[in-house]
């Protein structure tokens, strides 16, 4: 089998890497953490008209591709300087549901999106919900030819920006059951539509979203009532690949920076990457890291294939990823000593979102259960 990147890959991968070494650094990513939005309005723009966000959608949707390999060219990118930009819930989520259930003026605004002048937000998780996505307690009743919409919704990912939230609503059906799951797309200023931001660990902003009597007509709805759920499933699969992806690339600058640290500091007069320990514990992060990205190239390869099989390959690789980025992380940190705790020092900014991987689209502990019980169905 041939790993090697198409041509059009390999150029895109180029020319994103030359522009997020120019538009990113660790004292740039300190001023993003502490912005409004959690990110760079300008450095957006720059992506779309990269064709970055256009490489995310098929061309029937008006981009030039959506394949997993698509995804994981660029969100290795983006992991290798840590970067916050909200292409994860603009375009794969967000834009995955309207791609795939969107009537003609909801899918009009994917235009709008691949240009890089809208961003949206897919309101989904809830309080109680740990990682479930059948797990829907907010509700939404047909009231005449409208529907009202009641419930919360949990660290909704780019929510303050966003011009649109996808939200879930449960139309019919029991607590988790995965039949009677609705999706509608809001406008951010939806009357009874509130947020409360907040910045992430690893970078960017979210927000508790709460839906109080909130009012929307028929036409906000997203395909059919009540059969949300496998789209929902699907671009959770597709935003899976990315943000291993992006481990994977966040892996591989932790590991160029702490080789480049044992080889600069001094210990008894040598550098102590002379110290066979280290080189042994170097020897274990490069082959951890391998195994990772492994574990993507096949994950990516199946995303768009059939649902038990690819599901499968999801919980199998988040597992993987959240064990190693634990491990990475870890042991580039203890390997460094004090320096790679403080915030002056880029290794911190980038283990802190590695870190954050895992807790993302389902931790290692969940994927585990997860893989088990799709393995014996």
């Amino acid at each position: 089998m041939n790993f090697e990147l198409t041509d059009e890959r390999q150029m895109l991968q180029d020319s994103l890497r030359r522009f997020l070494a120019e538009h990113y650094s660790n004292d740039k990513i300190g001023v993003l953490n502490d912005s409004a939005l959690g990110f760079s309005q300008d450095t957006w723009a720059g992506l779309a008209n990269l064709g970055v966000v256009g490489a995310l959608f098929t061309e029937a949707d008006g981009g030039y591709g959506g394949a997993g390999f698509d995804s994981s060219v660029i969100f290795e990118e983006l992991g290798r300087v840590g970067a916050v930009d909200p292409l994860l819930d603009t375009a794969l989520l967000g834009g995955g549901v309207l791609a795939a259930l969107g009537g003609q003026q909801q899918r009009s605004l994917i235009e709008s999106i691949i240009e890089g002048s809208v961003q949206l937000g897919l309101a989904h998780a809830e309080p109680r919900s740990r990682y479930d996505l059948a797990h829907v307690e907010t509700t939404a009743r047909r009231e005449g030819s409208s529907f009202v919409l009641d419930g919360q919704k949990s660290v909704v990912v780019n929510a303050s920006a966003a011009d649109h939230l996808i939200v879930s609503a449960r139309s019919s059906g029991e607590l988790s059951s995965s039949a009677g799951i609705s999706l509608f797309l809001l406008p951010a200023d939806t009357k009874g539509l509130t947020l409360r931001d907040y910045p992430l660990s690893g970078g960017g902003r979210a927000a508790e979203v709460l839906l109080e009597n909130v009012r929307v007509e028929g036409d906000a709805l997203l395909g059919d009532e009540g059969d949300g759920f496998a789209t929902l499933e699907l671009v959770h699969a597709k935003a899976t690949v990315a943000i291993c992806a992006e481990a994977l690339g966040l892996m591989e600058t932790i590991r160029t920076l702490t080789a480049d640290y044992l080889r600069m500091r001094k210990q008894f007069g040598k550098p102590i990457g002379k110290f066979q320990v280290l080189q042994h514990r170097m020897a274990d992060v490069l082959i951890d890291i391998e195994q990772a990205r492994s574990a993507v190239i096949n994950l990516a390869g199946h995303v768009d294939g059939e649902r038990d099989e690819r599901e499968k390959h999801v919980s199998a690789t988040k597992n993987l990823i959240g064990i190693v980025a634990k491990r990475v992380a870890e042991e580039s940190i203890q390997m460094h000593g004090g320096i790679g705790m403080t915030q002056e020092y880029e290794l911190a900014h980038l283990a802190r979102r590695l870190i954050m991987v895992d807790h993302r689209l389902g931790d290692a502990t969940f994927h585990l259960e997860r893989f088990i019980d799709l393995a014996v169905a």
